[in-house]
């Protein structure tokens, strides 16, 4: 799969992106200070397998915006490591409560979870540090680290992760649900996008379109993955599948059945790819990006 979303992009994209996992290597050999056992769990999470996405999303929309994604490798790390961070702590017995990341023992698990806890949180000051140091200006770096910091703060993905858990067992509601994942899921996507305009040095009104079309994306990608957990194959997707049904979950299938599910995710594809009209040949790859994230099956 992977291999067919990059193809859909420029060989400047596809260069800068398979430069992704030696910058994440690099960024976290860290220094004699960090303890070994710190330094382990943050590379096990870190460096897994993935699909790297929301990495790829800044590349793309940085070339899309005529800058060269090489130079946005800073933001698609940064990104990265808020997105792994979230996940780890994600899957705490005291969340998700889950045994499976990427077809591995999740964090908690390998190490154990005061470990995990703290590798998630090193992860954190580490993003800001590579983001704020890669950018060009003193003022792209002011952007990037307020825009990457609402995203991952209160107000959006810590905000969406507490709704979420908090409405698991609550009346279903597809208005509840949509802004659980605007801000949970969608949140990160959209910051991808906008990191990467920022870094070519994109319009305000290119960076509102690029954003629109993160948040319609990020929410046909979560429908997917609702999806996928109910009715996925566990050795293609990593992680154990049906448990959002198990445990009452409020899930789109859940709120609007599967046909109903499906029919929204396209309808917001639609939506996303119309975001970038104005983007010309350029966007292209992210336009077609958007039916992979709703046809993928893991």
């Amino acid at each position: 799969m992977l291999q067919q979303i990059l193809e859909l992009f420029s060989p400047d994209v596809r260069s800068a992106f398979g430069q992704v996992d030696q910058r994440l290597d690099e960024c976290t050999r860290l220094d004699r200070g960090c303890p070994e056992r710190l330094r382990e769990a943050i590379r096990y999470s870190l460096l897994a397998p993935g699909k790297r996405l929301r990495p790829l999303l800044v590349l793309a929309a940085c070339d899309a915006c005529g800058g060269k994604p090489e130079a946005a490798l800073p933001a698609a790390c940064a990104v990265e490591m808020i997105h792994t961070y979230s996940l780890v702590h994600d899957d705490l017995p005291a969340m998700d409560d889950d045994e499976l990341r990427r077809g591995r023992p999740t964090c908690h698990i390998q190490f154990d979870e005061a470990t995990a806890i703290l590798a998630g949180d090193a992860l954190i000051p580490l993003a800001f540090q590579v983001l704020a140091e890669g950018m060009a200006t003193g003022e792209q770096a002011r952007l990037a680290v307020v825009a990457l910091a609402q995203a991952a703060g209160a107000t959006e993905l810590v905000g969406g992760q507490v709704d979420d858990l908090g409405n698991q067992f609550g009346q279903p509601s597809l208005q509840v649900l949509e802004s659980i994942h605007l801000r949970k899921t969608a949140a990160m996507m959209a910051v991808s996008l906008k990191l990467g305009g920022l870094v070519a040095g994109a319009e305000a009104e290119t960076l509102t379109r690029l954003e629109n079309y993160g948040k319609k994306l990020g929410l046909a990608f979560q429908i997917a993955d609702d999806l996928l957990d109910l009715r996925g194959e566990q050795a293609k997707i990593g992680k154990k599948t049906g448990k959002d049904e198990a445990r009452g979950k409020l899930t789109y299938p859940g709120v609007l059945g599967v046909d109903r599910s499906v029919a929204l995710a396209g309808q917001l594809v639609e939506q996303a790819r119309c975001e970038l009209a104005g983007l010309g040949i350029r966007a292209v790859g992210l336009q077609k990006l958007a039916t992979f994230f709703i046809e993928r099956t893991y």
